[in-house]
């Protein structure tokens, strides 16, 4: 999981900084495989939610395909960000499926579309990895390890939180942003495309476009759609489905911040549900800035 140090060739390396990166391969590796074992542990020990309710092979399986899909989302939104300055002539007989995703994405504000689709992809994979993966019981002890590591892994859930990083988000962005041709082009890269964009559609999250039309406007600079003017039919729809998502968003925040109140929520016993109120804002704030970040690097790394 490491690498070069900024703006410094490999091979100039010290023989001290080359073993350190080693070392730190060597661990996080060690720190991962550790990872994977206990929460594979707890699930075989029906600890986790999908394991008790159903088999701890279904929950296997499923927190596995969650986490491999996952790399697909994260890894394509690297290539997907990455790849519009680059001409489709020059691969269009050698990645066909890629040329036929980039057709797509390159056409009017699809590629806005695919993002804010993906997204919810991200958030909805994590949820259910977790339902399969995240131990209830952190009392029971798993492989008969001391309780405190129950106390840093599952309490915390780091156990769980390491896996989804290391498997399904650092290593694809990572391989996606330097291999962006072949990392969509396969048919698994074009129905998580499809399914993204399928999301969008649904207008589940359509209120973040007013967000988005403010905050033009606030900066100063037009919002310059790249597709054909809408039709009265499609403003209508348009409109439509920014109330419904403005309404779900509306009841999602009133129950949050219920539960956040009423210290019903998985906050550590004894933080006042104000400062719980103030983290939950806060963290999504970063989160939020993260995410645009991530975006805004991707394109500009690849335009020069």
């Amino acid at each position: 999981m490491g690498g070069a140090l900024p703006d410094q060739p490999i091979g100039r390396q010290s023989k001290a900084q080359k073993y350190f990166m080693l070392f730190k391969d060597v661990y996080s590796t060690i720190l991962l495989i550790f990872c994977t074992v206990i929460v594979s542990a707890s699930i075989f020990d029906r600890n986790t939610k999908v394991a008790e309710a159903s088999h701890p092979a279904v929950a296997y399986v499923i927190l596995w395909l969650v986490l491999i899909w996952l790399s697909m989302v994260e890894g394509g939104q690297a290539s997907l960000v990455g790849l519009p300055p680059i001409d489709m002539n020059l691969y269009k007989d050698s990645h066909v499926t890629a040329h036929k995703i980039m057709k797509v994405v390159n056409t009017g504000d699809n590629l806005d579309r695919y993002l804010m689709g993906r997204q919810f992809m991200v958030l909805a994979l994590v949820f259910v990895e977790n339902l399969c993966g995240h131990t209830d019981d952190s009392t029971r002890s798993v492989l008969g390890l001391p309780i405190w590591v129950n106390k840093i892994f599952f309490d915390t859930g780091l156990g769980i939180f390491f896996m989804t990083a290391m498997i399904g988000k650092i290593s694809a962005q990572v391989n996606a942003s330097r291999c962006m041709l072949d990392y969509v082009n396969n048919w698994f890269a074009y129905f998580t495309f499809q399914v993204a964009r399928l999301i969008e559609f649904s207008g589940l999250l359509h209120c973040c476009y007013p967000v988005q039309m403010i905050f033009a406007k606030l900066s100063g600079q037009p919002l310059e759609s790249k597709d054909a003017p809408r039709t009265t039919n499609q403003t209508i729809f348009f409109w439509f489905r920014v109330l419904m998502s403005t309404v779900i968003l509306a009841f999602s925040f009133a129950v949050t911040l219920s539960a956040l109140f009423q210290e019903k929520t998985t906050m550590w016993e004894g933080v006042p549900p104000v400062v719980s109120v103030i983290l939950f804002f806060a963290f999504m704030a970063v989160v939020g800035m993260l995410e645009g970040m991530q975006i805004a690097f991707f394109a500009v790394a690849k335009m020069s």
